[in-house]
């Protein structure tokens, strides 16, 4: 079983916005920090975008999305999302869920639970 799955990705043009959604099958997850995370067409390694803490008090993003994202958690359903806004086509990639116990981290090494991702695609 999937410990993590994404859903809310597509197709949207450069200025839109897009909310992804991310649902835990496990109970445990939810006191867990979580964080997003994507990797582009042919890039080796996935890029940190935005994390939050088990609480939902703590939050950081990637330079390149501050403004834009906002990452939020309904640690009650179980579901962490993130809201895109004014989005760029360099913000096509494929976005994944993350999950990790302890504080929350932006190097994706530290995240041990991980969904299959969902495909953001902006076009111009």
């Amino acid at each position: 079983q999937v410990p993590l799955v994404e859903s809310g990705g597509g197709l949207v043009q450069d200025g839109g916005s897009l909310r992804l959604s991310c649902a835990a099958s496990d109970a445990t997850f939810a006191k867990y920090a979580k964080g997003w995370f994507r990797q582009v067409p042919g890039g080796k390694e996935r890029e940190f975008v935005a994390a939050i803490s088990w609480t939902g008090r703590s939050t950081e993003y990637a330079e390149s999305v501050e403004g834009r994202f906002t990452i939020s958690r309904d640690n009650a359903n179980n579901m962490v999302y993130l809201q895109m806004n004014s989005l760029k086509p360099e913000d096509t990639a494929v976005y994944y869920c993350a999950a990790k116990d302890g504080y929350y981290s932006n190097w994706e090494g530290d995240f041990d639970s991980w969904g299959q991702g969902t495909q953001v695609t902006v076009s111009s």
